[in-house]
């Protein structure tokens, strides 16, 4: 069974274990203080109660920021991904939010055309951005309102 909830802060752990295992981007310190952000909110994709995915956006005014999105590798390529990109469109347009933003390492190949499924496209970039040197990709997504 397939579900989405939303996280809270208690399950700073089950947060920090599976970006260790991923893509080892934040501290538990900072983990901790997603939570704290006003707005952030931090959903998580779950298998049967096992959470296999983190999204994490903060919503400012009319927009939304995805600042973290992973799917545990062992359950990639099988649509899970996709699944909770559509869940957070839906409530962003239902929240009549009018785009998504977020960014992504031009290294990371899959990610940016999983994105680019979604219809985000690249408004900016930051150059020599993360540590390998890499450019951060600014993507933007426009949003149907209802």
């Amino acid at each position: 069974m397939i579900s989405i909830k939303q996280i809270n802060e208690k399950d700073i752990d089950l947060c920090y274990e599976l970006d260790s295992k991923t893509m080892s981007l934040w501290s538990k310190k900072q983990w901790a203080n997603e939570f704290k952000k006003e707005g952030t909110k931090i959903l998580g994709l779950l298998v049967k109660n096992f959470v296999i995915g983190i999204c994490v956006f903060q919503v400012v005014l009319d927009e939304a920021q995805i600042n973290y999105f992973v799917i545990n590798q062992k359950f990639r390529k099988k649509g899970f991904g996709s699944y909770l990109m559509l869940y957070l469109i839906k409530n962003c347009e239902k929240l009549s939010l009018k785009k998504l933003l977020l960014e992504v390492s031009q290294s990371n190949v899959s990610a940016e055309r999983f994105y680019t499924r979604f219809d985000f496209s690249t408004v900016g970039v930051r150059k020599n951005y993360y540590k390998d040197g890499s450019h951060a990709l600014l993507k933007e997504k426009k949003l149907t309102t209802k």
